[in-house]
This record gives C-alpha cells, structure tokens and sequence, in this order.
C-alpha cells in the first residue's frame, strides 16, 4: 500500500496543487491569452507609430509623453499624428507644437486630420514634414479668444454679492461678478493679440507663408480641405490609408509595422481628457479659437 502510494504520490501532487490554486491558476492563464502575441507580425517591434489627439487639447500629459517616446525610440522609423480637434488652451497647443518639431529633427512626421483641425490643434501640427486633411475636414479658425460670462444680473435677481481684497490694478481682470472696465479690456486685449502675433507668425515660418499677407490664412477663417490646401495651410487631401502610405514611403521601411494602442489605455485617456474639459468650464483660460 505505502508503495502504490510514493508511486502516484507526483499525481496527487499535482492535483492536489491545481485544487488548492485553481483561481489563481485560470488568472494566470488569461492574462497569458490576453496578452500573448497571435501572430508572427506582433513579436516585431513597431517600425512605424499613431499617435492620436482627439478631443480638446487642455491635459495633453498623455500624447507628449507618446511623442516623446517615438522621438528616442530607435526602432521608430515614421510617425502619423491623427487629429480631430477644435482647438484648446495656448500652453497645451504649443508644447504639442515644439515637441513634433523635436521629432521631425530625427524621423519623418506626418499630421492627418480625419475631422476638425482647428486653432490649437492646427498650431500643434505646423512643424510636420507633412499636413494631409480628409476631404471632408474643417481646417483653420487661427485667432485667440478669453471669454467670460456677466453674472451679475443673475446675482442681483438671485440676492449674491461678491467681495473681494486685491492688489494691482488689473488683479480683477475677467471678473464674472460685473462687466469689464474699459481698461480692463484693454489689459485683455494685450495678450490676445500678444498671442496672436506669436500664433500667426510660428504658423508662417513653419508654413512658409509671408505674414503680412496674415488676414488671408489666418484672421480666424474657418477653411474646407480644399480652401485650406490652396491659402497653404495644409499640403494634400486623402483619407487615413493615404496619410499612412506617406509615412511609410517617408520613413522608407520596407514592412511598415504599426503599433496597436492598448484599450485600457485609450479609456484612461478618454477619461482623463473629459476630466480636463470639466475643470475649463469652472476655470476658463486663453484659448485658441
């Protein structure tokens, strides 16, 4: 008996074992199915990246970091910027804009707006190798805007006051407890058309437009595709197999090889993006419109 016992004593074991770990043992084997490569193709690192800017441009933490990435990653050899935006906050736009600078000084990059590229987003695509646009997209809307609403007629119905200890003279500026001062228009006035000026004139040198001819490209026309491609806005019109064909053939990769993003990822940046767009409304800033 002792002996038919060490002779199937591996069996129960084993058994034993599985009994004792089965939960932890279907865990470990779906993650192994989730993430186990299906193919030949997913074992090969990425030649080429996507990297997608959708949505209002205020927490842009997540695409520069991608940008970034594809930037130092030698084994990137292109990068496709898809965009459907309408625009966004001035510091998020530029930092966007000057990263894809960075990148394009060491591989080619190619913008593709499959729907709205508009004010920040525009500005955040200007330094691309290439800016191609879906016949269908809205292009333009170059201009900055600060807008803030008069609450004081609610205020006055609903019995609310404001008070206040300040110092400087312009410390209230964009205040929603009564309109704006005349002075204080012209305190707001100065950095919108400080920010202007630097918009307008980053999109000519990178565009290779003349500034003074400004009122034609810029001035906050809103442009078709094809409106756009001829005031030198963007440089041809395609779908998304186009713009991906041009980054291959930029890139010069013989097996283009693109990266698949990951879901929960693009859930956690979806969320993040609406978070962003929540705290704008409460807390409104210049934005490029």
């Amino acid at each position: 008996m002792e002996f038919i016992k060490k002779l199937f004593s591996p069996i129960t074991a084993t058994m034993s074992y599985i009994q004792n770990h089965f939960k932890a043992m279907i865990f470990l084997l779906l993650v192994a199915l989730i993430f186990m490569p299906t193919s030949e193709e997913e074992l090969r690192p990425n030649n080429l990246q996507q990297i997608n800017l959708i949505g209002p441009l205020m927490e842009v933490t997540e695409v520069l970091e991608e940008i970034e990435d594809a930037t130092s990653n030698t084994h990137i050899k292109g990068v496709l910027l898809v965009v459907d935006s309408p625009g966004g906050a001035v510091a998020p736009s530029v930092e966007i804009a000057y990263a894809i600078k960075r990148l394009k000084a060491k591989k080619p990059v190619v913008v593709y707006a499959k729907g709205t590229l508009a004010s920040g987003s525009y500005y955040a695509s200007i330094w691309a190798d290439e800016i191609m646009v879906n016949p269908g997209s809205m292009v333009g809307s170059i201009g900055v805007v600060m807008q803030g609403a008069d609450l004081s007629g609610l205020m006055k119905t609903i019995g609310i006051k404001t008070q206040s200890v300040q110092a400087g003279r312009y410390k209230k500026v964009g205040t929603t407890d009564r309109p704006w001062k005349d002075y204080e228009v012209n305190e707001l006035n100065k950095v919108i058309q400080g920010t202007y000026n630097m918009f307008t004139q980053d999109v000519a040198t990178a565009r290779g437009l003349d500034i003074k001819k400004r009122n034609i490209f810029a001035n906050a026309h809103i442009f078709t595709a094809y409106q756009a491609k001829k005031v030198g806005l963007v440089d041809s019109i395609g779908v998304g197999f186009d713009a991906k064909a041009k980054v291959a053939k930029l890139s010069g990769v013989v097996t283009p090889t693109w990266n698949k993003e990951d879901k929960f990822d693009k859930l956690m940046k979806k969320l993040s993006a609406t978070t962003a767009v929540t705290l704008h409304t409460y807390f409104p800033a210049l934005v490029l419109k």
